[in-house]
């Protein structure tokens, strides 16, 4: 393992060559055809959703959408979702209870969307409304964390019965410079914020609230793609096995038992 500081971990998580979650779909799965709109109001492009194969198993993949430049950042808000993305995700979960495929969702966003307008179509309730639509779906339930885990952006997309995070990935209740500004009123001390916050894959996986590390390859994902996806691979492979193995009630009730633990 590299011997990175936290906030190192954070720039890495952040870096605009790290894979998106379209790349994850394209080199892990087959057959995607993506679903659109929450049928309540729109259709958030900060939020994909959509069916496919995973080695001829049918799914159900979600995931946060980031750009890679100014414009591309600017058409998926920044990855940072809206009530209307969430929405859309219960409704896709909902279908893959009603199928009985897995979900696995694709996490990277910095938090969801802060505006006003989010606030006032009920942004807090959608997040909370995912929670309780994922704590009792009766199909698997894997995340993975590729990038940034920001909040309930992300939260909303973690509840599940198998947490995955990769080497670089940050998952957290807000950014450094966020709980720098708070604690101490001063966003330049986020370096300082990243150390004490327990934000990397390391501590998650301490804390029990991360299942599991894919390590990334040297060099970073960036430079050598097909070696982290096959690692990738490898691990929801296991994971659905497992999970698939085990009927309705034992799942729910290890799910259940997962997060009384928190």
């Amino acid at each position: 393992m590299s011997a990175m500081t936290a906030h190192e971990r954070v720039k890495a998580a952040r870096a605009p060559d790290r894979p998106r979650v379209r790349a994850y779909i394209a080199d892990l799965f087959d057959d995607f055809f993506e679903t659109h709109g929450d049928r309540l109001a729109g259709d958030d492009a900060a939020l994909l959703c959509g069916v496919a194969t995973f080695e001829g198993r049918p799914v159900t993949v979600a995931g946060n959408v980031k750009g890679i430049d100014l414009d591309s950042n600017l058409a998926v808000n920044f990855g940072m979702a809206g009530p209307d993305g969430y929405r859309k995700l219960q409704r896709a979960a909902r279908q893959a209870e009603k199928f009985r495929r897995p979900l696995v969702t694709f996490i990277d966003t910095p938090g969801a969307s802060p505006t006003a307008s989010a606030e006032e179509r009920g942004q807090g309730e959608a997040i909370a409304r995912c929670l309780f639509e994922l704590s009792g779906l009766k199909t698997p339930i894997i995340a993975v964390l590729t990038g940034e885990g920001g909040s309930g952006g992300a939260l909303a997309l973690g509840l599940a019965d198998r947490v995955i995070m990769l080497e670089n990935s940050v998952y957290s209740v807000l950014s450094p410079e966020g709980f720098a500004s708070i604690l101490w009123k001063d966003a330049s001390r986020a370096e300082e914020a990243a150390g004490v916050m327990k934000l990397t894959a390391e501590d998650l996986l301490a804390f029990g609230m991360a299942d599991e590390i894919v390590r990334e390859p040297p060099g970073g994902v960036a430079a050598n793609r097909t070696a982290l996806m096959r690692a990738l691979r490898g691990v929801l492979r296991r994971t659905l096995d497992e999970l698939c193995a085990l009927d309705t009630q034992t799942l729910l009730a290890q799910r259940y038992e997962k997060y009384r633990k928190f």
